[in-house]
């Protein structure tokens, strides 16, 4: 049907590697309308939150280029692939729903070099 949209699916699952920093938040997402007088007007497009990631990382250059590749084969923030959350088991073959979320990445390539270690850090957003 012309205008539809794909469901998105995922066979991949984020490397795992260690967090400095690991942020989660949560949004509903709606529109609305503020007038002249003060009053607002709004709705919630969905009936469920949203959640983003914001993860940190001080990494070794092997760990560094596995996600790298890894970032650049899912296109950026253009293909979705399987997040588990870091406080469940982590699944690398994606099979295990318990903690696992649909997600894309949600934010530019980037790094910083220290000595030893490569730092970076990336945003995810949830997809389903």
């Amino acid at each position: 049907m012309p205008g539809s949209v794909k469901t998105s699916t995922a066979t991949t699952v984020l490397p795992l590697s260690l967090c400095t920093a690991f942020e989660e938040s949560r949004e509903f997402p709606g529109a609305g309308n503020e007038y002249r007088n003060g009053e607002f007007q709004g709705k919630a497009e969905a009936t469920t939150s949203r959640r983003r990631w914001r993860l940190s990382k001080r990494i070794t250059p092997t760990t560094l280029a596995t996600l790298r590749t890894f970032y650049f084969a899912h296109k950026g923030p253009h293909e979705t692939f399987y997040f588990y959350y870091p406080f469940s088991e982590h699944d690398p073959t994606g099979v295990s729903a318990t903690g696992r979320y649909l997600v894309r990445f949600d934010s530019a390539w980037q790094q910083e070099s220290y000595i030893a270690r490569i730092g970076t850090n990336l945003q995810l957003i949830e997809i389903a």
